[in-house]
């Protein structure tokens, strides 16, 4: 299954381009299997550098930055996430996919790095609150918005006071999102997220052994990576969580990395009154992921919503 056919890297990097733009990806491009370029993504700074450079030239982003230590998303998985979920608003909006300011997206757990607002906004022009229980990751995200001024005005940054709470304590009373996205904690301890970051590193260096912790080498935080229940259980508080704000969201979303707890995951939704459940399957090469999307309105609310909320599509 390839990328989304809208994904601006569902081709090769253009490694010599991204490095004009960005300087520090050079010492790190190397010699690939059949003599190509690449770059050696078991090197943190390698991802970091790629994605500074993909931000600055695909999205006109200036002075990304996170601090050490903390995530360092793969920009196309982002990206195809975002283009997935626009589908979904637009096979809910007469095949029309709404785009501009007046849609508002919640980024749960948005973090240090901000991607999913940044692409969103560029791609699709809507707004985007994003909510952390970090407040140096939030330090982080406003720092990135500082260096952009064009964005202030359609992203900002909200504080979670709450490590049990997902969505309250974030949205307000009566506030209305077209939708919500997640990309969720899925380990459900250190020692798990260990053991995947060594499988994942081996992988990487084509089984070498490893003699000392290589650390993740897309970073991360223990607020970014592990939760009470791993992923299962994270996204079935969120669920629970948001039969609570059935009318002030149209369409929640998160990603799910483990197709094994979609279905316990779409029967819980189904007891709690969701009257549309889409497990939409995503690949970026050899990985496979899912959105899983579900709302609480029903045909009538949504006609409603979209009416009040949502640009109106053109006749032709």
């Amino acid at each position: 299954m390839p990328f989304h056919p809208r994904n601006k890297h569902k081709g090769h990097y253009n490694l010599g381009a991204l490095a004009a733009a960005n300087p520090a990806l050079k010492p790190l491009i190397i010699p690939g299997k059949t003599g190509e370029r690449t770059l050696d993504f078991s090197k943190p700074a390698a991802v970091l550098e790629l994605n500074r450079a993909l931000l600055s030239t695909q999205y006109g982003i200036q002075g990304w930055d996170i601090p050490a230590g903390y995530l360092c998303p793969p920009i196309p998985g982002r990206a195809d996430y975002l283009h997935t979920l626009a589908d979904l608003l637009g096979d809910s909006h007469d095949s029309h996919i709404p785009t501009g300011i007046k849609l508002v997206g919640l980024d749960i757990g948005t973090g240090a790095n901000l991607v999913y607002p940044l692409i969103g906004q560029h791609e699709y022009q809507w707004r985007f609150v994003g909510s952390d229980i970090d407040p140096n990751a939030l330090a982080s995200a406003t720092r990135i918005l500082a260096a952009n001024p064009r964005l202030q005005s359609s992203i900002s940054v909200r504080h979670q006071p709450n490590s049990d709470s997902i969505f309250a304590g974030v949205v307000e009373p009566g506030e209305q999102f077209d939708f919500t996205l997640c990309n969720p904690p899925f380990h459900p301890s250190a020692g798990a997220a260990k053991d995947a970051n060594r499988q994942k590193w081996q992988k990487l260096n084509k089984g070498k052994s490893l003699d000392e912790d290589p650390g993740l080498n897309f970073g991360g935080q223990s607020t970014e990576l592990i939760c009470n229940g791993g992923e299962s259980g994270f996204l079935a508080r969120m669920i629970a969580e948001s039969a609570g704000l059935a009318q002030q969201v149209f369409w929640f979303s998160s990603l799910v990395s483990k197709a094994a707890n979609v279905p316990a995951l779409e029967k819980q939704l189904r007891e709690l009154g969701a009257t549309d459940v889409r497990a939409l399957n995503m690949a970026q090469g050899e990985k496979h992921s899912r959105l899983l999307a579900w709302t609480f309105l029903d045909k009538k609310q949504r006609r409603a919503w979209r009416k009040a909320r949502w640009p109106q599509p053109q006749k032709a």
